[in-house]
């Protein structure tokens, strides 16, 4: 019996592949999408994933962690043009049952925006880590407490993966000023062992965005982060009426 998360890999890589068994991992009887730009229910993921094998996409798991009921995965799509993703799933009874998404077009040539660790650690303090990235992201991004940083970054060994920060902590709160980015809410905190997913919602350069970010927790201090920001549409536009960020308690 597959995990879920192999289930995960097995729903993206249908997109590749198009194989309509992929689709059944998920209860499309009770399947809820908060992408704002799919149609809900339109037409049924196999014949979706069939339609979309033909355009020769690529899809590639780079790294994939499950929280209770939820799997989250950060992957890497080939779709005409590169893209990093943030995938979250949350299951019911065996099947995929909602879904969430943050997709960024990759212009940045020779970042690997992908690379680095990649297995959790340390399951048994997955609760503490997420506790202390939600204190992390609520005191010092959305408080903009900024002289803070070195309180939740270890500046020695700190990996940033965005292509236009720095790896050390005036490199960060330069960006953070500069480009305007403002985080707003802390929607949902997901977390398995040392990684822990943040998803958020604020402006970039008075843009309304979803910011996702993905962080390292190690001896107490964050090592290591990837994100993804994709602006989001005005709700006139949207394609369904789930919400981008409406998660279940």
């Amino acid at each position: 019996m597959l995990s879920n998360k192999e289930k995960v890999l097995k729903l993206l890589k249908g997109i590749e592949t198009g194989d309509p068994d992929a689709a059944s991992v998920v209860n499309e009887q009770k399947y809820v999408q908060h992408n704002p730009h799919t149609h809900e229910g339109s037409m049924g993921l196999a014949e979706l994933f069939k339609q979309l094998s033909k355009t020769g996409p690529k899809v590639e798991m780079i790294r994939v962690f499950e929280d209770g009921d939820y799997v989250f995965a950060h992957m890497q799509y080939d779709f005409s043009s590169l893209k990093a993703a943030f995938e979250i799933f949350r299951f019911e009874d065996g099947y995929a049952v909602e879904h969430w998404d943050n997709i960024q077009t990759v212009t940045a040539s020779g970042f690997n925006i992908w690379a680095g660790a990649t297995k959790a650690e340390d399951i048994h303090l997955t609760e503490s880590h997420r506790e202390f990235v939600r204190t992390y992201v609520n005191e010092v991004l959305i408080d903009r407490q900024f002289q803070r940083l070195g309180e939740f970054i270890n500046d020695d060994i700190f990996v940033q993966h965005h292509s236009a920060m720095g790896d050390n902590l005036g490199s960060i709160r330069k960006a953070m000023e500069d480009k305007g980015v403002i985080y707003t809410h802390l929607h949902r905190v997901f977390a398995e062992g040392n990684f822990v997913l943040a998803a958020c919602e604020g402006k970039i350069n008075e843009r309304h965005c979803s910011i996702y970010d993905l962080y390292r927790v190690s001896e107490g201090r964050l090592v290591e982060h990837w994100d993804t920001i994709e602006d989001i549409p005005p709700e006139s536009e949207w394609k369904n009426t789930n919400g981008k960020f409406n998660y279940p308690l």
